[in-house]
């Protein structure tokens, strides 16, 4: 009987539950303090993660500075995993921004507009 999870996918879920939980306790750079995790994505060996945030000032300066903060505290991280997880090999953490929350953001506000324009055309029409 095949395994319903792979063991990058159970390291994955798992290096994203130790990483913030890290990233709110042990990590005082303010510009890493906004970020979430979104998704972490391991390799098939298990020697690279990406891992995905995102973050309310979603401003291209502050998406830099914080996923430079990020990526400057990764081999701290990693050695924290290292101490938290029982794990031979620790993967090389790369932080990457997650544009997927701001642009459902962004269809969400389209989606509206066309909506309210809809009602406004449709109650124009009736009269």
């Amino acid at each position: 009987m095949p395994r319903e999870f792979t063991r990058s996918t159970r390291v994955a879920e798992q290096l994203r539950r130790e990483l913030g939980e890290l990233l709110r306790s042990a990590v005082k750079d303010p510009r890493a303090q906004g970020a979430t995790l979104t998704d972490v994505e391991v390799s098939k060996d298990i020697s690279h993660a990406r891992v995905y945030f995102s973050q309310l000032d979603d401003t291209p300066e502050q998406v830099k500075e914080t996923e430079a903060a990020l990526n400057r505290a990764a081999g701290y991280l990693r050695r924290e995993l290292g101490q938290v997880m029982r794990m031979r090999h620790v993967p090389e953490l790369k932080f990457v921004h997650d544009r997927s929350v701001a642009e459902g953001m962004r269809m969400d506000a389209l989606i509206d507009a066309a909506r309210r324009r809809d009602r406004e055309q449709g109650d124009g029409e009736a009269d």
